[in-house]
């Protein structure tokens, strides 16, 4: 016979796993839903750096760390032109590349960067860029995120680059919940979206923040994913009770 506390227990437990049941369809749907409305509204989606091969597109994501891809894409032309290839890169001074990229977030850092990137690359990687996502880690300027970016867009690879952008719109849609750190939001954002969806997805969730979802001053009103945005239904219930 059940007594009162382990019928208590048991209705407990119960409402418990139907709320995370709930919850975890709830956010299902959401996902379904954003997928959709960019697949419907946003066929094609790809990085606005401009570059030619693997070599140029890692210079340009090492160039755009907290620099506008519009500057970046002002610097490569030049720089592209003087070190067209790792090799080339690999053989010049401090002093041939910062002037190159002087106009740049960090240059000093940068040129250091670059410098490193090409000497590693043609040292241990024969002067390819490698396409696993741990090796290219270990070059010098290459962080998980620009890894991520380059496994993406030129090996075609699951990888899910989170940068502010992708961090701050898959929060407010409530595509991600409570991460704390890219890392974390890059896990929860890999597991719901389908696999041969992650790379354009990662460019659908840069565009919507850089363009629609800005950081100061999102624009709701024109935004076409309100109706399923977390974000957005907080702020219409705030609106409401004031």
């Amino acid at each position: 016979m059940w007594n009162s506390v382990e019928l208590l227990q048991n209705n407990f437990l119960e409402l418990e796993l139907y709320c995370i049941e709930t919850k975890q369809m709830n956010q299902k749907e959401r996902y379904n839903k954003v997928l959709d409305y960019f697949k419907t509204n946003q066929p094609v989606a790809e990085t606005e750096l401009k570059y030619a091969n693997a070599y140029e597109l890692l210079v340009a994501v090492i160039l755009s760390a907290q620099c506008t891809d519009k500057r970046v894409n002002i610097i490569t032309p030049a720089l592209f032109k003087r070190f067209p290839n790792v090799k080339t890169l690999s053989l010049a001074g401090f002093d041939e590349v910062f002037p190159l990229i002087k106009s740049c977030s960090y240059p000093n850092n940068k040129t250091k960067h670059l410098i490193g990137m090409a000497n590693f690359v043609c040292s241990e990687y024969s002067g390819n860029i490698p396409g696993d996502l741990q090796e290219l880690q270990k070059i010098p300027g290459v962080g998980r995120k620009t890894a991520n970016v380059i496994a993406a867009v030129i090996f075609s690879k699951p990888a899910m680059a989170v940068d502010t952008h992708v961090f701050r719109v898959s929060a407010r849609l409530g595509l991600t919940i409570r991460a704390k750190t890219p890392y974390e939001a890059e896990m929860q954002l890999i597991k719901h979206i389908p696999e041969k969806l992650i790379p354009i997805a990662h460019h659908w969730l840069i565009l919507h923040g850089r363009y629609t979802c800005k950081a100061r001053k999102p624009d709701c009103p024109g935004c076409g994913l309100k109706e399923f945005c977390k974000f957005y239904e907080q702020l219409s219930a705030s609106e409401k009770i004031n």
